[in-house]
Order: C-alpha cells, then sequence, then structure tokens
C-alpha cells in the first residue's frame, strides 16, 4: 500500500493511489470477464503488444481533442 508522510510525520493512505489501484483492478476484472483472459496471456507477440497500445493511445488522442474542443467552445480556456 502506499503511504504518505504527513508534516506531523503521521503516515496516513494517498487516496489518489488508492483510488487508482481501485479502477486498475476493476479494469483487470472487466477484462478477464470479457476476454476471459489477462495480460498474463501469451499468444500475442511484441508487435501485436505494441499495435494494442499504439490503438489505445490513438483512441486517448480521439478523447483529449474532444476535450480541447469542449473547452474553447466554453470559453474555458
Amino acid at each position: 500500500m502506499w503511504t504518505q508522510t504527513t508534516t506531523n510525520d503521521t503516515i496516513k493512505e494517498d487516496s489518489i493511489v488508492e483510488a487508482i489501484r481501485t479502477q486498475l483492478k476493476d479494469r483487470s476484472d472487466v477484462g478477464i470477464r470479457k476476454y476471459n483472459t489477462t495480460l498474463d496471456r501469451t499468444d500475442l507477440s511484441l508487435l501485436d503488444w505494441l499495435e494494442h497500445a499504439k490503438q489505445e493511445a490513438l483512441d486517448f488522442a480521439l478523447y483529449l481533442e474532444r476535450i480541447k474542443r469542449e473547452v474553447k467552445e466554453k470559453g474555458l480556456d
């Protein structure tokens, strides 16, 4: 578990890290149910993994562009 030292040297949980850990676990569970496999699978080549990562990155770029346009349209920039 990730911890954070506060100014008075009391150790407490890092809520941001814990939230991401929960999201990662939830995402893994969804993937296991949907695809009946994990990232431990060995049937993909390195190039296959790179292609999957590239496709995810391209989706991410699309989401960023969509958000950017809305920020501009609403004058939030």
